[in-house]
């Protein structure tokens, strides 16, 4: 994801099924169909895409979006990988998207260090601009 950030590229629909590993145990990021390129760092989409589980709460509330909707994704897919499912789910999209924009999820069990909580803590913050950037996240777990 990095790679991806660093030259300017909303990737809008990360999910652990545009997740690939190689033979060779090499982890690949795939799937760009509906990829982005900005010009600079500071602009904003407005188009509504991506899988429902994995959409940012401004995504669902149609607000300007940049990096950081790949980082909510990234905390989706990093909590769906400890708990074995998605972090929001409901019998609808309309109750799915709820819980999404209220950043609604049961916590992850004890066998859970407080940094993979914090994570996805961090991630998962409603708040765009609360959410730390790829590079931030990189530095935090040297």
């Amino acid at each position: 994801m990095k790679h991806v950030h660093d030259r300017k590229i909303i990737h809008r629909d990360l999910k652990t099924q545009n997740i690939f590993l190689t033979k060779d145990g090499i982890i690949k990021l795939g799937d760009f169909g509906i990829a982005r390129v900005l010009n600079h760092t500071r602009e904003k989409c407005k188009t509504m895409v991506g899988t429902p589980y994995y959409l940012s709460p401004e995504i669902i509330d149609s607000r300007d979006y940049s990096f950081k909707t790949d980082i909510w994704s990234l905390g989706v897919i990093l909590y769906e990988l400890c708990a074995l499912k998605p972090p929001f789910n409901a019998e609808s999209l309309h109750g799915l998207a709820l819980k999404i924009v209220r950043g609604q999820y049961n916590p992850l069990p004890d066998k859970f260090s407080s940094n993979v909580k914090n994570l996805i803590k961090n991630l998962l913050n409603v708040d765009p601009y609360k959410r730390p950037t790829i590079h931030e996240v990189l530095k935090m777990y040297r």
